[in-house]
């Protein structure tokens, strides 16, 4: 597999339509910018590489890539269909899956927050203060390529307490249908009603776009899953990525040999 120079990544859009909510690293690399796309041959690929800050996505022709490039893949986390789980299985023998709820809002409902919150989107400036997030929410902006991508996106909404980022909402990742929204809160602010605030903003932008808004969690993270049925979010399906040498999540599933 080897990268594939930028200039080709919108040749490559269609591989990933048609978009669903949830995961999508392919067109989040190809709107915004950040990550790469790698394939096994150009101009006529039969297999497809999408990465960014450590989340994947296959498409394509399970046999056209090799173990060696697998194992080679850096810890994360693959979205692929079971057409890979061979491929994926004689690779990782000791393989786990990560199960997931996927969520989607088709229609804006107002969530008013206190007049008094200090809430607005993050701006290029605010890199400083992103790179001082606590270490546990510092992935927030991983599919950014960092603070300095997050802050400067025109995507990420936050509110600020203490003169710090207490609670940020963005679209992690940025498709041409849908946005998947990622949240995080300090432990310090949580309970105060501040991911539901920065989130409602996000989703009116998303809407506005003429976007939809899609959450993605694991269905043993209560907190995320309650923030979501206020806002309205309805269950789209169950899904799994497949974990790639990473410490595995508490609610991963290892599979039989």
């Amino acid at each position: 597999m080897k990268p594939l120079q930028w200039q080709h990544w919108n040749e490559l859009a269609g591989w990933f339509r048609p978009e669903t909510p949830g995961p999508l690293v392919g067109s989040h690399v190809i709107r915004t910018g950040n990550g790469e796309l790698l394939t096994d041959c150009w101009p006529r690929p039969e297999v497809v590489l999408a990465a960014c800050g450590g989340n994947y996505q296959l498409v394509g022709n399970p046999e056209a890539i090799s173990s060696e490039e697998l194992q080679a893949l850096t810890p994360g986390f693959l979205l692929a269909n079971n057409s890979f789980m061979p491929a994926l299985r004689q690779v990782f023998t000791d393989q786990w899956t990560w199960p997931r709820i996927i969520l989607e809002l088709v229609e804006e409902k107002a969530h008013p927050h206190q007049s008094s919150l200090d809430l607005r989107l993050l701006t290029a400036g605010d890199t400083e203060m992103l790179s001082a997030l606590s270490e546990d929410i510092q992935w927030i902006s991983k599919t950014w390529g960092g603070p300095a991508g997050l802050a400067g996106s025109g995507c990420a909404w936050a509110a600020f307490m203490d003169a710090k980022v207490a609670s940020i909402a963005c679209p992690f990742y940025f498709g041409d249908r849908y946005e998947d929204i990622g949240i995080v809160t300090e432990p310090a602010f949580r309970g105060k009603g501040l991911a539901i605030a920065c989130t409602s903003a996000l989703i009116k932008d998303i809407f506005a776009k003429g976007h939809l808004p899609s959450w993605g969690t694991s269905p043993d993270n209560e907190p995320s899953l309650r923030i979501a049925r206020k806002l309205g979010f309805q269950l789209q399906r169950e899904d799994v990525l497949y974990v790639i040498s990473s410490p595995v999540p508490k609610s991963a599933i290892r599979l039989e040999s």
